[in-house]
């Protein structure tokens, strides 16, 4: 038997999360953002979804299409918490679990047969298992490479299963409406669209270099492979690299100064924790700003050593909007984040690591420990609390 992935989804994860530490919130239409002119949805409830309601719309907007719709902060502490079950339940099916996100995993089962049975049996235990034990629905995929499992699990949403067998891979992509086509963009798509090339078939007829002349030789190469079901080779790295962020969007345009940069400090703590939560390691930074009228910049630069604790992400941070600020607009929204992180474990030790960086670490690992076991709790070192920057 060849490669079998699964990728699962949690269904309208932070919502539902909501629907069941509330059960009168069942069945109705639940929406993750602020309730403020400000703030844009997060996550809606399927219930909220036959309204039009989606991921990234205002809020006011979704206001408009749901008046009825409750709307709700989010809790990120306690989806953190509901995703470690999740993942954690996974890891009871395979010990190569690729986390994709919050909210989504693929699950190697190549090799699982004799532990667990057909693919297909295991695909559907694992689900029963996650709403018994977590109150979860997920919505699975599989198939013989991680592209086409991770389509399959959207095409029968919410609580399904959709299974590609092997060898079908192919004539699967064939039956997809473009849209459906994972990674092909609003932009790639316009291009495509622009030659007439509405269908997963017309796309399919053409040559790799015909392709490539119309999308430029990455995008090119990764639609020709695509179209035919062939695996995307980012999820094929082994490497733990992934980004983590926060960003906030405020209810005013922010135009002070010292106003901002405490906004940028409270934003490098909460990364900063996490990271030493996940035990993530990183030396590249972002920062992102959105002004009063919508547009989007965004700071990025990877530094010679290692983020040593949050004053130092705060200080380099805070260098980075300095140098992309204008003062005269107002800003919207903020973001921070520590991108190619990797665990600390594949750290390369160097003559120039500090006790001081080393002292620093342990006491941000505590406190993390400490704010997740007491959520209500807000600690921090002196440097933290009162910043020199």
């Amino acid at each position: 038997m060849g490669n079998v992935f699964l990728h699962a989804d949690i269904d309208a994860f932070f919502a539902s999360v909501e629907q069941l530490d509330n059960p009168e919130l069942r069945g109705r239409p639940v929406i993750i953002g602020r309730n403020d002119k400000r703030s844009v949805v997060s996550t809606a409830s399927y219930e909220a979804r036959k309204f039009g309601v989606h991921s990234a719309m205002p809020v006011v907007t979704a206001k408009k299409l749901c008046p009825d719709g409750i709307f709700l902060p989010v809790r990120m502490a306690r989806y953190e918490e509901k995703s470690r079950e999740v993942m954690a339940l996974f890891g009871n099916y395979s010990p190569d679990v690729q986390q994709l996100s919050i909210d989504e995993a693929f699950i190697d089962l190549t090799g699982t047969e004799r532990l667990f049975g057909k693919p297909e049996a295991t695909a559907k235990r694992l689900k029963a298992e996650i709403l018994e034990k977590t109150g979860l629905t997920v919505s699975v995929g599989l198939a013989s490479t991680k592209y086409v499992a991770k389509i399959a699990s959207g095409l029968s949403k919410p609580d399904g299963f959709f299974c590609v067998p092997d060898g079908k891979e192919e004539e699967f992509m064939l039956s997809l409406p473009l849209e459906k086509v994972w990674g092909i963009g609003e932009k790639t798509r316009e291009k495509l669209l622009s030659r007439y090339l509405r269908t997963v078939q017309s796309i399919h007829d053409l040559p790799l270099k015909t392709l490539q002349s119309i999308l430029g030789e990455s995008s090119g190469t990764f639609v020709y492979n695509a179209v035919r079901g062939r695996e995307y080779e980012q999820f094929n790295r082994k490497t733990k690299s992934r980004s983590i962020g926060s960003e906030t969007t405020f209810e005013y345009d922010l135009t002070s100064i010292p106003e901002i940069e405490r906004e940028i400090r409270a934003l490098c703590r909460t990364v900063m924790l996490r990271a030493r939560e996940e035990n993530l390691l990183s030396n590249t930074v972002c920062v992102k700003i959105r002004f009063g009228d919508f547009s989007t910049i965004t700071a990025r630069e990877t530094f010679s050593s290692e983020i040593a604790s949050i004053q130092d992400l705060s200080e380099k941070s805070t260098a980075l909007f300095r140098s992309k600020f204008h003062a005269r607009k107002g800003i919207r929204l903020l973001g921070v984040s520590l991108q190619n992180a990797y665990d600390e474990s594949k750290r390369d030790i160097s003559l120039f690591d500090t006790e001081q960086s080393f002292a620093e670490s342990k006491i941000e690992k505590a406190i993390a420990a400490l704010e997740k076991k007491f959520p209500n709790a807000r600690l921090g070192t002196a440097g933290d609390m009162f910043p020199t920057n």
